[in-house]
Protein backbone atom coordinates (compact mmCIF):
# COMPACT_ATOMS: atom_id res chain seq x y z
CA UNK A 1 0.00 0.00 0.00
CA UNK A 2 1.35 3.42 -0.91
CA UNK A 3 0.43 6.61 0.94
CA UNK A 4 -0.07 10.02 -0.67
CA UNK A 5 3.42 10.98 0.48
CA UNK A 6 4.95 8.23 -1.67
CA UNK A 7 6.16 5.97 1.18
CA UNK A 8 5.29 2.26 1.25
CA UNK A 9 3.76 0.73 4.35
CA UNK A 10 5.77 -2.45 4.90
CA UNK A 11 4.83 -3.76 8.36
CA UNK A 12 1.15 -3.64 9.25
CA UNK A 13 1.36 -5.92 12.29
CA UNK A 14 1.83 -3.16 14.86
CA UNK A 15 -0.12 -0.36 13.20
CA UNK A 16 -3.66 0.44 12.09
CA UNK A 17 -4.09 1.66 8.51
CA UNK A 18 -5.82 4.99 8.11
CA UNK A 19 -7.56 6.43 5.08
CA UNK A 20 -5.59 9.67 5.04
CA UNK A 21 -2.07 8.67 6.04
CA UNK A 22 -0.52 12.05 5.31
CA UNK A 23 -2.97 14.00 7.46
CA UNK A 24 -2.76 11.50 10.32
CA UNK A 25 1.04 11.72 10.48
CA UNK A 26 0.80 15.04 12.22
CA UNK A 27 -1.66 13.60 14.75
CA UNK A 28 0.44 10.40 15.21
CA UNK A 29 4.04 11.73 15.24
CA UNK A 30 5.69 8.52 16.37
CA UNK A 31 3.72 6.20 14.08
CA UNK A 32 6.57 5.34 11.69
CA UNK A 33 10.23 5.96 11.03
CA UNK A 34 9.37 7.67 7.75
CA UNK A 35 7.17 10.16 9.58
CA UNK A 36 10.00 10.98 11.99
CA UNK A 37 12.20 11.94 9.04
CA UNK A 38 9.56 14.16 7.48
CA UNK A 39 8.73 15.86 10.79
CA UNK A 40 11.98 15.69 12.78
CA UNK A 41 10.85 18.24 15.37
CA UNK A 42 8.27 15.75 16.60
CA UNK A 43 11.08 13.57 17.99
CA UNK A 44 12.02 16.15 20.60
CA UNK A 45 9.41 15.01 23.09
CA UNK A 46 11.00 11.58 23.28
CA UNK A 47 14.22 13.21 24.43
CA UNK A 48 12.77 15.63 26.96
CA UNK A 49 12.95 13.22 29.85
CA UNK A 50 16.72 12.82 29.60
CA UNK A 51 17.30 15.68 32.03
CA UNK A 52 17.89 14.43 35.57
CA UNK A 53 15.25 15.04 38.21
CA UNK A 54 12.25 15.70 36.00
CA UNK A 55 9.70 13.95 33.85
CA UNK A 56 9.38 14.94 30.15
CA UNK A 57 8.03 18.47 29.83
CA UNK A 58 7.05 18.60 33.50
CA UNK A 59 5.72 21.77 35.09
CA UNK A 60 8.29 21.42 37.87
CA UNK A 61 11.12 21.39 35.37
CA UNK A 62 9.76 24.49 33.62
CA UNK A 63 9.50 26.25 37.00
CA UNK A 64 13.09 25.23 37.77
CA UNK A 65 14.23 26.73 34.46
CA UNK A 66 12.35 29.96 35.13
CA UNK A 67 13.70 30.37 38.68
CA UNK A 68 17.23 29.51 37.56
CA UNK A 69 17.16 32.10 34.77
CA UNK A 70 15.64 34.72 37.06
CA UNK A 71 18.07 34.32 39.99
CA UNK A 72 21.23 33.96 37.90
CA UNK A 73 20.54 36.84 35.54
CA UNK A 74 19.25 39.10 38.32
CA UNK A 75 22.67 38.75 39.99
CA UNK A 76 24.34 38.93 36.56
CA UNK A 77 22.71 42.33 35.98
CA UNK A 78 23.81 43.67 39.37
CA UNK A 79 27.42 42.63 38.68
CA UNK A 80 27.30 44.05 35.16
CA UNK A 81 26.23 47.42 36.54
CA UNK A 82 28.91 47.32 39.24
CA UNK A 83 31.60 46.60 36.66
CA UNK A 84 30.53 48.96 33.89
CA UNK A 85 29.12 51.87 35.92
CA UNK A 86 31.69 51.96 38.73
CA UNK A 87 34.60 54.40 38.98
CA UNK A 88 38.16 53.11 39.24
CA UNK A 89 41.03 55.20 40.50
CA UNK A 90 40.73 58.82 39.42
CA UNK A 91 37.36 58.54 37.69
CA UNK A 92 38.59 55.86 35.27
CA UNK A 93 35.76 53.90 33.63
CA UNK A 94 35.48 50.33 32.39
CA UNK A 95 35.21 50.45 28.58
CA UNK A 96 36.23 46.94 27.56
CA UNK A 97 32.93 45.45 26.46
CA UNK A 98 34.30 42.86 24.02
CA UNK A 99 36.47 41.45 26.80
CA UNK A 100 33.47 41.51 29.12
CA UNK A 101 31.56 39.39 26.57
CA UNK A 102 34.59 37.15 25.99
CA UNK A 103 35.12 36.12 29.63
CA UNK A 104 31.58 34.82 30.29
CA UNK A 105 31.83 32.76 27.09
CA UNK A 106 34.97 31.11 28.53
CA UNK A 107 33.19 30.34 31.82
CA UNK A 108 30.14 29.07 29.93
CA UNK A 109 32.19 26.72 27.75
CA UNK A 110 34.20 25.37 30.70
CA UNK A 111 31.03 24.77 32.72
CA UNK A 112 29.29 22.97 29.84
CA UNK A 113 32.38 20.83 29.18
CA UNK A 114 32.52 19.83 32.86
CA UNK A 115 28.84 18.86 32.85
CA UNK A 116 29.31 16.81 29.67
CA UNK A 117 32.28 15.03 31.25
CA UNK A 118 30.33 13.95 34.33
CA UNK A 119 26.98 13.20 32.64
CA UNK A 120 25.86 11.00 29.78
CA UNK A 121 24.35 13.25 27.13
CA UNK A 122 26.04 11.12 24.46
CA UNK A 123 27.70 12.30 21.28
CA UNK A 124 26.53 15.43 19.49
CA UNK A 125 25.33 14.88 15.91
CA UNK A 126 24.58 18.58 15.34
CA UNK A 127 26.27 20.22 12.35
CA UNK A 128 29.18 22.52 13.23
CA UNK A 129 27.94 24.89 10.53
CA UNK A 130 24.74 25.42 12.50
CA UNK A 131 26.72 26.18 15.65
CA UNK A 132 28.98 28.59 13.76
CA UNK A 133 26.00 30.43 12.27
CA UNK A 134 24.08 30.47 15.56
CA UNK A 135 27.07 31.96 17.39
CA UNK A 136 27.26 34.79 14.84
CA UNK A 137 23.60 35.71 15.35
CA UNK A 138 23.88 35.25 19.13
CA UNK A 139 26.84 37.65 19.35
CA UNK A 140 25.29 40.00 16.81
CA UNK A 141 22.20 40.40 18.99
CA UNK A 142 24.28 41.25 22.07
CA UNK A 143 26.61 43.66 20.28
CA UNK A 144 23.76 45.50 18.50
CA UNK A 145 21.79 45.74 21.75
CA UNK A 146 24.74 47.24 23.64
CA UNK A 147 25.54 49.64 20.80
CA UNK A 148 21.93 50.83 20.75
CA UNK A 149 22.35 52.23 24.26
CA UNK A 150 24.69 54.88 22.84
CA UNK A 151 21.79 56.38 20.90
CA UNK A 152 18.57 55.54 22.78
CA UNK A 153 17.49 55.52 26.40
CA UNK A 154 17.57 52.32 28.42
CA UNK A 155 13.73 52.20 28.74
CA UNK A 156 13.43 52.32 24.95
CA UNK A 157 15.99 49.54 24.58
CA UNK A 158 14.15 47.38 27.13
CA UNK A 159 10.86 48.21 25.43
CA UNK A 160 12.26 47.05 22.09
CA UNK A 161 13.94 43.93 23.45
CA UNK A 162 10.76 42.92 25.29
CA UNK A 163 9.36 42.13 21.83
CA UNK A 164 11.92 39.33 21.38
CA UNK A 165 9.31 36.50 21.30
CA UNK A 166 7.77 38.03 18.16
CA UNK A 167 10.79 37.63 15.82
CA UNK A 168 11.55 34.26 17.43
CA UNK A 169 8.04 33.11 16.53
CA UNK A 170 7.95 34.73 13.06
CA UNK A 171 11.35 33.43 11.97
CA UNK A 172 10.58 30.07 13.56
CA UNK A 173 7.55 29.86 11.26
CA UNK A 174 9.38 31.13 8.16
CA UNK A 175 12.75 29.37 8.54
CA UNK A 176 12.18 26.42 10.88
CA UNK A 177 8.71 25.78 9.36
CA UNK A 178 7.01 25.67 12.76
CA UNK A 179 3.28 26.13 13.24
CA UNK A 180 2.07 27.28 16.66
CA UNK A 181 -1.52 27.21 17.96
CA UNK A 182 -3.39 30.50 17.60
CA UNK A 183 -3.68 30.74 21.38
CA UNK A 184 0.12 30.65 21.61
CA UNK A 185 0.36 33.69 19.34
CA UNK A 186 -2.23 35.49 21.43
CA UNK A 187 -0.49 34.67 24.73
CA UNK A 188 2.91 35.84 23.47
CA UNK A 189 1.45 39.12 22.21
CA UNK A 190 -0.36 39.62 25.52
CA UNK A 191 2.83 39.05 27.54
CA UNK A 192 4.88 41.34 25.29
CA UNK A 193 2.22 44.05 25.40
CA UNK A 194 2.02 43.76 29.19
CA UNK A 195 5.79 44.09 29.64
CA UNK A 196 5.88 46.99 27.17
CA UNK A 197 3.05 48.74 29.03
CA UNK A 198 4.88 48.28 32.32
CA UNK A 199 8.32 49.57 31.24
CA UNK A 200 7.09 52.36 28.94
CA UNK A 201 8.01 55.82 30.20
CA UNK A 202 5.56 58.67 29.75
CA UNK A 203 6.73 61.57 27.57
CA UNK A 204 7.05 63.82 30.58
CA UNK A 205 9.42 61.37 32.24
CA UNK A 206 11.72 61.00 29.25
CA UNK A 207 12.59 64.51 28.15
CA UNK A 208 16.27 63.76 27.62
CA UNK A 209 15.94 61.91 24.34
CA UNK A 210 18.71 63.83 22.57
CA UNK A 211 20.14 61.07 20.48
CA UNK A 212 20.89 60.60 16.82
CA UNK A 213 17.38 59.70 15.68
CA UNK A 214 17.29 56.53 13.64
CA UNK A 215 20.55 54.74 14.49
CA UNK A 216 19.46 53.44 17.89
CA UNK A 217 16.10 52.26 16.61
CA UNK A 218 17.77 50.45 13.71
CA UNK A 219 20.23 48.76 16.08
CA UNK A 220 17.37 47.53 18.29
CA UNK A 221 15.63 46.10 15.21
CA UNK A 222 18.91 44.49 14.10
CA UNK A 223 19.29 42.96 17.57
CA UNK A 224 15.72 41.63 17.44
CA UNK A 225 16.33 40.18 13.98
CA UNK A 226 19.44 38.40 15.24
CA UNK A 227 17.41 37.11 18.21
CA UNK A 228 14.85 35.71 15.79
CA UNK A 229 17.52 34.09 13.62
CA UNK A 230 19.16 32.57 16.69
CA UNK A 231 15.82 31.10 17.75
CA UNK A 232 15.14 29.72 14.26
CA UNK A 233 18.57 28.05 14.09
CA UNK A 234 18.15 26.57 17.58
CA UNK A 235 14.72 25.25 16.60
CA UNK A 236 16.34 23.67 13.54
CA UNK A 237 18.91 21.99 15.81
CA UNK A 238 16.18 20.59 18.04
CA UNK A 239 14.13 19.35 15.11
CA UNK A 240 16.89 17.77 13.03
CA UNK A 241 19.37 16.60 15.66
CA UNK A 242 17.53 16.68 19.03
CA UNK A 243 20.50 18.70 20.31
CA UNK A 244 21.05 18.34 24.05
CA UNK A 245 21.39 21.50 26.17
CA UNK A 246 25.03 21.24 27.23
CA UNK A 247 26.19 20.25 23.76
CA UNK A 248 24.48 23.39 22.49
CA UNK A 249 25.89 25.49 25.33
CA UNK A 250 29.46 24.27 24.84
CA UNK A 251 29.60 24.51 21.06
CA UNK A 252 27.93 27.92 20.78
CA UNK A 253 30.24 29.38 23.40
CA UNK A 254 33.30 27.73 21.85
CA UNK A 255 32.52 29.40 18.52
CA UNK A 256 31.82 32.68 20.35
CA UNK A 257 35.23 32.45 22.04
CA UNK A 258 36.82 32.08 18.61
CA UNK A 259 34.99 35.10 17.14
CA UNK A 260 35.49 37.33 20.18
CA UNK A 261 39.11 36.21 20.58
CA UNK A 262 39.83 37.41 17.06
CA UNK A 263 37.93 40.65 17.72
CA UNK A 264 39.72 41.60 20.96
CA UNK A 265 43.12 41.04 19.35
CA UNK A 266 42.29 42.81 16.09
CA UNK A 267 40.87 45.84 17.94
CA UNK A 268 43.67 45.76 20.52
CA UNK A 269 41.17 45.87 23.38
CA UNK A 270 42.81 42.99 25.24
CA UNK A 271 46.08 44.94 25.46
CA UNK A 272 44.24 47.73 27.29
CA UNK A 273 42.07 45.42 29.40
CA UNK A 274 44.96 43.52 31.05
CA UNK A 275 46.76 46.68 32.32
CA UNK A 276 43.38 47.98 33.56
CA UNK A 277 42.86 44.84 35.69
CA UNK A 278 46.44 45.09 37.00
CA UNK A 279 45.83 48.72 37.99
CA UNK A 280 42.47 47.94 39.60
CA UNK A 281 42.56 44.34 40.92
CA UNK A 282 39.34 44.95 42.87
CA UNK A 283 37.41 44.47 39.62
CA UNK A 284 38.65 40.88 39.25
CA UNK A 285 36.34 39.20 41.85
CA UNK A 286 33.32 40.87 40.24
CA UNK A 287 34.43 39.65 36.81
CA UNK A 288 34.83 36.08 38.12
CA UNK A 289 31.39 36.16 39.77
CA UNK A 290 30.01 37.73 36.58
CA UNK A 291 31.33 34.77 34.59
CA UNK A 292 29.94 32.23 37.07
CA UNK A 293 26.50 33.87 37.07
CA UNK A 294 26.57 33.76 33.28
CA UNK A 295 27.55 30.06 33.25
CA UNK A 296 24.78 28.99 35.64
CA UNK A 297 22.29 31.26 33.87
CA UNK A 298 23.15 29.75 30.50
CA UNK A 299 22.77 26.28 31.99
CA UNK A 300 19.09 27.06 32.55
CA UNK A 301 18.78 28.97 29.26
CA UNK A 302 20.00 26.05 27.17
CA UNK A 303 18.06 23.55 29.27
CA UNK A 304 14.94 25.56 28.40
CA UNK A 305 15.83 25.83 24.69
CA UNK A 306 16.64 22.14 24.31
CA UNK A 307 13.57 20.95 26.26
CA UNK A 308 10.85 23.49 25.51
CA UNK A 309 12.19 25.45 22.52
CA UNK A 310 13.48 29.00 21.94
CA UNK A 311 9.99 30.53 22.04
CA UNK A 312 9.41 29.37 25.62
CA UNK A 313 12.92 30.54 26.47
CA UNK A 314 12.26 34.00 25.03
CA UNK A 315 8.99 34.20 27.01
CA UNK A 316 10.90 33.35 30.21
CA UNK A 317 13.66 35.90 29.57
CA UNK A 318 11.12 38.58 28.63
CA UNK A 319 9.02 37.85 31.72
CA UNK A 320 12.21 37.87 33.82
CA UNK A 321 12.66 41.55 32.90
CA UNK A 322 9.16 42.19 34.14
CA UNK A 323 9.77 40.44 37.47
CA UNK A 324 13.06 42.30 37.92
CA UNK A 325 11.25 45.63 37.59
CA UNK A 326 8.39 44.40 39.78
CA UNK A 327 10.90 43.31 42.43
CA UNK A 328 12.42 46.78 42.54
CA UNK A 329 8.93 48.21 43.12
CA UNK A 330 8.25 45.82 46.01
CA UNK A 331 11.64 45.81 47.74
CA UNK A 332 12.72 49.40 47.16
CA UNK A 333 9.28 51.07 47.45
CA UNK A 334 9.43 52.59 43.99
CA UNK A 335 6.07 54.06 42.92
CA UNK A 336 3.95 52.18 40.39
CA UNK A 337 1.29 53.86 38.29
CA UNK A 338 -2.15 52.59 37.33
CA UNK A 339 -0.91 51.99 33.78
CA UNK A 340 1.91 49.81 35.12
CA UNK A 341 -0.54 47.75 37.18
CA UNK A 342 -2.44 47.15 33.93
CA UNK A 343 0.84 45.82 32.53
CA UNK A 344 1.16 43.51 35.55
CA UNK A 345 -2.35 42.16 34.92
CA UNK A 346 -1.65 41.62 31.20
CA UNK A 347 1.56 39.68 31.85
CA UNK A 348 -0.05 37.37 34.40
CA UNK A 349 -3.09 36.95 32.14
CA UNK A 350 -0.81 35.92 29.27
CA UNK A 351 1.11 33.48 31.47
CA UNK A 352 -2.08 32.00 32.87
CA UNK A 353 -3.75 31.56 29.48
CA UNK A 354 -0.57 30.04 28.04
CA UNK A 355 -0.32 27.53 30.90
CA UNK A 356 -3.96 26.44 30.36
CA UNK A 357 -4.57 26.74 26.60
CA UNK A 358 -1.22 27.34 24.91
CA UNK A 359 0.56 24.04 25.55
CA UNK A 360 -0.45 22.30 22.33
CA UNK A 361 2.59 20.91 20.61
CA UNK A 362 4.01 23.08 17.84
CA UNK A 363 3.79 21.32 14.49
CA UNK A 364 6.27 21.66 11.65
CA UNK A 365 4.78 22.50 8.29
CA UNK A 366 4.96 19.94 5.51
Amino acid sequence: MTSKSGFHTVDLSNSHPKESDLNQKIERPFGSRQTERIFPAQNVKQEEGDMPGAQPGSTGKLLLCFCGVFVCYFYFGILQEKITKGSYGENEKFNYFLCLLFLPCVFNALYAKAVLYFTSEGSDPTSHKLYAACSVTYLGAMVASNMALRYVSYPFQVLGKSCKPIPVMILGVLLARKSYPLMKYFCVLLIVFGVATFVYKDKGASKNSDHFVGIGEVLVMVSLTFDGLTGAIQENMRGRFQTRPHHMMFSMNAWSILYLGIAIFVTGEVFEFIPFVLRHPSVLPNIVLFGLASAFGQHFIFMTVATYGPLTCSIITTTRKFFTILGSVIFFSNPISSRQWIGVALVFAGLGLDSIFGKSKAKPKN
